[in-house]
């Protein structure tokens, strides 16, 4: 596989448990994800991507996974947080990470929660705005952002900032 690859298939999910609906093109909302899926609500888990030669080696469906994009051509498991891809003309997404697979599924298929692993896809989140549609190119970029995803921000304390500071009276 390569750096590049096509979008086969996308799936929206329209709400918890319900039923993915397969659409041919999506708008994919900056900071939020896909306009319709439940998941559109900003953090690091916008957009579901997952390679199609997953789906066929473990004999599943597009939209089985609960994957927003199925894809063909491109290794997105060799992609760290940070990454950006561009799909289409219009949209770009920064890979925030893999996507663990859920004892949600061992509901699928016996054993598919084990399978899975380190092939379940990744996660993005939308940089860029646009129309995604089945067929529209997707390319890795050589470009990478720092993540916030990658490694949050822990504020170091010091024994002098917890035990030297003066207390606030209450009275």
């Amino acid at each position: 596989m390569e750096n590049s690859g096509r979008v086969v298939d996308i799936h929206l999910c329209v709400g918890h448990r319900k039923t993915m609906k397969r659409v041919e093109e999506v708008r994919a909302l900056e900071g939020l994800g896909l306009e319709g899926d439940f998941h559109a609500r900003g953090g690091r888990r916008q957009v579901l991507l997952i390679e199609e030669e997953t789906l066929q080696a473990l004999h599943l469906s597009p939209g089985d996974v609960r994957e927003n994009i199925a894809t063909q051509g491109i290794s997105l498991m060799k992609q760290t947080a940070g990454q950006k891809i561009q799909i289409g003309d219009q949209v770009l997404l920064e890979i925030t990470g893999p996507c663990d697979p859920c004892h949600r599924m061992e509901e699928i298929q016996e054993g598919l929660e084990k399978e899975l692993k380190g092939q379940r896809g990744v996660l993005a989140r939308v940089i860029r705005r646009g129309i995604i549609r089945v067929g529209d190119t997707i390319t890795v970029s050589e470009e990478r952002v720092r993540s916030k995803f990658q490694n949050p921000r822990v504020r170091r304390y010091s024994p002098s900032d917890i035990f030297d500071s003066p207390k606030p009276v209450s009275r």
